[in-house]
């Protein structure tokens, strides 16, 4: 397998002498699999670029996949640029996150609207075909792509390919999900089921590219803004025995030779466990090996999730905090216990101190309720509380997830809207502690 790293920035496009050697496009990866199939990760602006070297190149028609992680500017603002897509003949499929609220199409539609591009989306020459994803997995001629929701304030995939006896892992703009000071994979296992999900994501794969704007230092001033400190993704890479690391979607403030420093505390943390570098735009790797694939696929794989919810599902939320009250349904942990029996919510968001019965008690008590809807609905803890054995008395209690405050809106609607896909795709809840 090929892998070209076209763009490497993250959040915003930053060219100019300090950023020569790392580059200044957003995040843009071509793949070549063995059998020459053209998969293309996320579009950002060094998505111009690449266009340019695939129409150049002479290969007509020209057939591509493109995987956008989600639809941040940064993700696919060198969509409109792609000039492959201009082409006749060409054909085009694209994927990214749906299934809830506004579809790809139309999302890249809206950046071509006519008020900030002169060409519309329906004027490309190239065939294109969209569709709209969910946690699963699909087929790419002879590849294999697992996809896996990321912690970020907008939907968002991961891609874990699989091919020629390769895995690469492509995880961009992705925050742990745990809050311990530790990291997210302390003494090599992470105390929140989510981050080890994460970890079981990477696990084996011979090339991770993963989101490493932040270091440690800077994370807690930054966190919920969705990103990870280069410093843990080495611990989440080491912990899923991993091959080699690219240090990617770079801070727009990280120069040349502060990217150079980042990676080389990197490799000391990886301490020979693992081949750390940081990702330059114009980098190409050779990879070839016999990694196998291990089964990171979810109960239920799919293509296509549109239409798997069922209009009108009630989502009962459950705290005393006055600052979100205005939300609520419920204000103590006995009104959320009789509303959750009564209404049959396709989703629980409790939070953990309330009057009356807590989070905890509540989740307890649904868990061991006769009705086996109840034992099974997603329910999402809210708290304050960080510290790793919080975490496991959260997920002991039978938890889905654990949300820690303070928490963006965005942040909440998002691991909602996960939640509610991965129960429409059929997925149970984990009964692991």
């Amino acid at each position: 397998m090929r892998v070209r790293f076209w763009g490497t920035r993250g959040s915003l496009p930053r060219p100019g002498s300090s950023t020569l050697r790392y580059g200044g496009n957003t995040s843009c990866v071509e793949l070549r699999t063995a059998d020459g199939t053209l998969i293309v990760l996320d579009c950002g602006t060094g998505a111009y670029d690449l266009g340019r070297a695939l129409v150049t190149s002479g290969e007509r028609p020209l057939r591509g996949h493109l995987l956008i992680t989600h639809t941040h500017w940064d993700h696919i603002q060198g969509f409109p640029f792609f000039a492959p897509l201009f082409v006749g003949d060409n054909e085009w499929d694209i994927y990214a996150p749906g299934g809830l609220g506004q579809q790809l199409e139309a999302t890249l539609a809206g950046q071509m609207e006519y008020t900030y591009f002169p060409i519309t989306l329906a004027q490309c020459g190239a065939t294109i075909r969209f569709h709209d994803l969910a946690e699963g997995s699909f087929e790419i001629g002879q590849t294999r792509v697992v996809t896996r929701y990321l912690n970020h304030p907008a939907l968002t995939l991961g891609y874990r390919l699989e091919s020629d006896g390769v895995v690469v892992v492509y995880a961009v703009d992705h925050e742990p999900h745990g809050r311990d000071p530790k990291g997210p994979v302390a003494g090599g296992l992470s105390a929140h089921r989510e981050d080890r999900r994460h970890v079981e994501f990477l696990a084996g794969a011979d090339l991770v590219i993963h989101d490493a704007q932040y270091t440690v230092a800077e994370y807690p001033q930054r966190v919920t803004w969705g990103h990870s400190p280069a410093e843990w993704v080495v611990d989440y890479a080491v912990a899923a025995k991993a091959k080699r690391l690219a240090l990617f979607h770079h801070d727009p403030q990280r120069e040349d030779e502060a990217l150079d420093r980042l990676t080389e505390t990197c490799r000391a943390r990886a301490a020979g466990r693992l081949d750390v570098f940081g990702a330059a735009e114009g980098q190409i790797l050779e990879l070839a090996g016999m990694a196998g694939s291990r089964d990171v696929t979810p109960e239920t794989s799919t293509a296509s999730p549109a239409g798997a919810l069922a209009r009108g599902e009630r989502i009962l939320i459950a705290d005393d905090d006055p600052t979100v009250i205005q939300l609520l349904t419920a204000g103590d942990g006995e009104t959320a216990l009789r509303l959750a029996r009564s209404e049959r919510p396709a989703l629980i968001l409790l939070d953990w101190q309330m009057p009356g019965a807590d989070g905890v008690e509540v989740t307890r008590a649904l868990r061991a309720d006769i009705d086996g809807g109840l034992r099974e609905v997603p329910i999402v803890l809210l708290t304050g509380k960080v510290g790793a054995e919080d975490t496991a008395i959260g997920f002991e209690a039978g938890v889905t997830d654990y949300l820690t405050k303070p928490f963006k809106p965005s942040h909440v609607r998002t691991r909602v809207r996960a939640w509610l896909l991965r129960r429409g795709t059929g997925q149970s809840r984990d009964p692991s502690p």
